[in-house]
């Protein structure tokens, strides 16, 4: 099968051709009908969330299954499907009490094992993780199933319980901020989007944002505070570095909440915020990290039901062998919306 490879930080990824994987008892063998390319692997690719080399990256998948281990019975050949990429064990405790992302027998592709930057993939745990992809949904959406649109839903509902009239503050126009976006206006929510380049926050305001702040005009607190007229309930950090972490914490409204969506790899392991207004603002401030795979249905009753639509997402269908050029892009503010590779054989 023909797969992108990671050899040396930085390096344009290698095109090789690789043996097909086997599927695992508990698991089975995707074809891969699209991948999307996330931040998160831009953090592999540059060391910062080191991968033992070579590897092959990408976790944000959909596919059809090929093969079928001896102990699986949910899935049969033809079927098509969406993976978290978080693939839980579903026997431990965590699994048991629904909590499958801290799951600590987990195989997250694409880092831990080889990913889908390739024409097959192995999954694992195939009957506790996978889900059924609705025909209504075209794969290059689907893939975005796997990581960003989850990772938001699951942001936004099951860590913040974000509440229809509340003001949503957005801090990051990338992939995940702009899926927090969509599906904040979809809970009736209001909401801010906050970012440094000028053509997010207008792809952000074609989106429907109701406002949107140029963090390089001010301090970008202040002004969503201006903006919500006293501060947001919710605030999304949602690129994972220290000013952004602190502004989102200082932009919220007493009792507010605060979702830690972006990934501190690297440099932003170690961060100083302002413990003061945790304190005088009685905040509270979450960690996340993926979505547990029983909360699919309810996401794809919002997106089935027409309640949101999540097409302007996608703006840029690739090639594999045009995924080096995505990842290089995040060395600086990449373009507005998700790049997906839907080609796998060039």
């Amino acid at each position: 099968m023909r797969a992108a490879r990671l050899v040396d930080w930085r390096a344009p990824l290698e095109l090789v051709e690789l043996p097909s994987p086997e599927s695992a008892p508990d698991g089975v063998v995707l074809k891969v009908l699209a991948c999307g390319v996330c931040r998160s692997d831009w953090h592999a690719w540059t060391g910062a969330d080191p991968v033992d080399l070579p590897h092959v990256p990408g976790h944000e998948y959909c596919g059809e299954v090929i093969a079928v281990g001896r102990d699986v019975r949910r899935w049969r050949v033809g079927d098509r499907v969406i993976a978290p990429f978080i693939l839980a064990c579903g026997r431990c405790p965590e699994c048991a009490a629904g909590h499958q992302t801290i799951c600590a027998e987990q195989v997250v592709p694409g880092f831990t094992a080889p990913g889908a930057f390739a024409e097959e993939i192995a999954v694992r745990y195939a009957d506790v993780n996978l889900t059924a992809l609705p025909e209504a949904i075209a794969p290059d959406l689907a893939a975005a199933l796997g990581c960003r649109i989850t990772t938001a839903w699951h942001a936004l509902t099951g860590r913040a319980a974000l509440q229809a009239g509340e003001w949503l503050a957005v801090f990051g126009g990338g992939g995940v901020g702009t899926a927090a976006l969509l599906l904040g206006r979809a809970l009736g929510a209001r909401v801010v989007v906050v970012d440094v380049v000028a053509d997010k926050l207008d792809f952000a305001r074609t989106l429907g944002a109701d406002a949107v702040v140029d963090a390089r005009a001010g301090d970008a607190a202040e002004m969503v505070r201006e903006v919500t007229g006293g501060g947001a309930d919710l605030a999304i950090e949602a690129l994972g570095v220290e000013e952004t972490t602190r502004a989102a914490m200082l932009s919220l409204r007493k009792l507010g909440r605060m979702v830690q969506v972006g990934m501190p790899a690297g440099a932003h392991r170690e961060m100083r915020l302002p413990m003061d207004a945790l304190y005088g603002g009685q905040l509270a401030v979450y960690g996340t990290r993926g979505m547990p795979s029983w909360r699919y249905p309810s996401l794809l009753s919002l997106i089935e039901g027409g309640h949101v639509d999540l097409t302007g997402l996608v703006t840029r269908r690739i090639a594999l062998s045009d995924v080096s050029d995505e990842l290089a892009a995040f060395d600086a503010p990449a373009p507005p919306g998700v790049a997906v590779v839907t080609d796998f054989l060039n």
